[in-house]
């Protein structure tokens, strides 16, 4: 019987990289050991601490790659097309990462213990997108003649209404994520589109 071709140590991390990401989406991170990542991996616990140092240093590794990809994903998603365009492909992007890497997305919103993740995490990733996405909306108010100075604030909603979404489609998986993307968009860009120069602060309203 031939015996197990042994894996380069670059092939080796790449493996219990996505090996720890199956097992922290499935557990979250509280509940994952290192015993089992190795068995998973059938390897011995001591080449999980070689190559990370604990299940710290694992699934920090395992955010830091989740988050790079759909930063990524999402910024090429912006790169090109009127304002409304640009809104639509990042809320497409965002929601095809969830349905294509559902593990990557079970990650990222699990909770995880501040003291192994500086960054923040999910709330992290969502500030990240939502900066990006405000320099769309700042773009589009400054040509329709509003302060671009709130372009934040629509931004940070609009992500909270997609990530959300998102979370119910993950587990309901339908409609498609093109539909889903789409009635969002146009929720967000109707409300948009009648939206007051200088909106009245609430309590000042005359009844």
């Amino acid at each position: 019987m031939a015996s197990r071709k042994k894996l380069t140590a670059a092939a080796r991390r790449a493996q219990l990289i996505e090996v720890g990401r199956r097992v922290f989406a499935e557990k979250g991170y509280e509940a994952t050991s290192v015993e089992e990542i190795a068995s998973r991996a059938k390897v011995s616990k001591p080449i999980v601490y070689e190559h990370f140092g604990g299940k710290e240093g694992l699934y920090a590794v395992v955010v830091d790659r989740e988050m790079e990809y759909v930063i990524g994903v999402i910024s090429e998603a912006l790169s090109a097309g009127s304002p409304r365009e640009r809104a639509e492909q990042s809320a497409l992007a965002f929601l095809t990462w969830v349905k294509d890497r559902p593990d990557g997305f079970a990650v990222l919103s699990h909770d995880a213990p501040t003291t192994v993740l500086s960054s923040g995490g999910f709330s992290s990733l969502l500030n990240e997108v939502a900066e990006r996405v405000s320099d769309v909306f700042a773009e589009a108010f400054k040509q329709a003649g509003y302060d671009p100075d709130v372009a934040p604030i629509y931004a940070h909603a609009l992500i909270g209404m997609v990530t959300l979404v998102g979370q119910w489609w993950s587990v309901v998986r339908k409609p498609s994520v093109e539909k889903v993307a789409g009635h969002i968009v146009a929720l967000a860009w109707m409300g948009l589109r009648n939206l007051p120069e200088k909106p009245d602060p609430i309590g000042a309203r005359k009844r």
